[in-house]
């Protein structure tokens, strides 16, 4: 049967125009949902207008119907203000969202978790060293908590998937809506392993006014935020900004000083962001424990994997995907790496070989 608490609160959340502080001022007066519900329309309009008491219950009984029906299945969770499973870290913040809609795992939104974000178009060496900390803080214990975009976001989520922590994908979209499309399979990845949430009701489109807000929330369920990559303009640093507001950890690793990519980082260390040269640096932070043994013996596994299938002869990156099995992503990274570690050449014509 349906939840008629639940099925109140979708139908204050659904209704257009009622924003985040509105709705808490109606909470406020009339405690749950279902109380401002049956008040009756000259209560609700005293409390917040005949405008918006109208839209209020004008609802479309079907949209909630629909939600209900989403939560119904497996995997599916609408967590509201009111649930045990509502993050913790979310009621600190200036304006939580009255309720979350969760393909995955509940359990994670309680747990210690590291933001990481950055560029979406990061450079191979930013998508390495996001890949790499976020399996090491994954290892670690720690939940990583991106926004599933291009570039960093992605590379986070991978890394901390390999790991024991798990990731949470934050939406700027329905948690229904696939976005960015090239994300999809990594989408559906971390909802059978970890967890996507969406403050957003099912089928809204990823417009950019939504991710500011969503930004908050990544901020805000996290203890704190690195930021990999980012240009002196990226979102990144909104979401590095807030995460300082809200009292979380900033934390930064700086690059070239030549590389744009780098600026934003730079200049939030000068605001005063914490310099990370590597993982412990922010496990050190944060309390936690060291990255363990297993980590590093498994990126040096990766290595000489990608090395066997190198050989001996110039070799391109899409005939070592082939190869390999790995992501074009991936396999850049992993030869930058090795170029830098003085094992492998980059020839003409976007050819590598191995160094002998």
């Amino acid at each position: 049967m349906p939840d008629p608490e639940l099925a109140a609160w979708l139908r204050l959340t659904l209704a257009p125009g009622l924003g985040g502080q509105t709705l808490r001022k109606l909470l406020s007066e009339f405690g749950l949902p279902s109380h401002a519900l049956g008040a009756g329309r000259a209560a609700l309009a005293r409390a917040v207008g005949e405008t918006l008491a109208g839209r209020i219950l004008a609802t479309e009984d079907a949209a909630v119907a629909t939600a209900l029906r989403w939560a119904d299945a497996p995997g599916h969770a609408i967590v509201t203000l009111a649930d045990r499973e509502y993050p913790p870290r979310l009621l600190e913040i200036a304006d939580p969202p009255a309720l979350l809609y969760v393909d995955g795992r509940t359990d994670l939104l309680a747990r210690a978790s590291l933001a990481i974000v950055g560029s979406r178009n990061a450079t191979p060496q930013g998508i390495a060293n996001a890949t790499s900390f976020a399996r090491a803080f994954s290892e670690a214990g720690l939940t990583i908590v991106s926004g599933l975009a291009l570039g960093i976001d992605a590379a986070a989520h991978r890394g901390a998937i390999a790991g024991e922590g798990s990731t949470i994908a934050v939406l700027g979209s329905g948690v229904d809506v696939a976005y960015p499309p090239r994300n999809a399979e990594l989408q559906r990845a971390i909802a059978e392993r970890g967890a996507v949430l969406s403050e957003f009701p099912l089928g809204t489109p990823a417009i950019g006014g939504n991710f500011p807000r969503r930004n908050r929330l990544i901020s805000g369920l996290a203890r704190g935020v690195l930021v990999v990559e980012a240009a002196l303009a990226s979102g990144s640093l909104i979401t590095a900004r807030l995460a300082a507001e809200q009292g979380r950890d900033v934390f930064a690793i700086p690059g070239s000083i030549h590389s744009p990519l780098s600026k934003g980082c730079h200049a939030l260390i000068k605001e005063g962001a914490k310099l990370v040269e590597s993982a412990q640096d922010v496990l050190g932070e944060l309390g936690g424990p060291a990255p363990t043994r297993t980590v590093q013996q498994s990126s040096a596994e990766v290595a000489h994997e990608l090395l066997a299938h190198l050989g001996h002869d110039p070799c391109n990156v899409d005939t070592l995907c082939q190869r390999s099995g790995l992501t074009p992503d991936t396999v850049s990274a992993m030869l930058l790496q090795l170029e830098l570690d003085g094992r492998v050449a980059s020839l003409p014509g976007g050819r590598y070989q191995r160094i002998a």
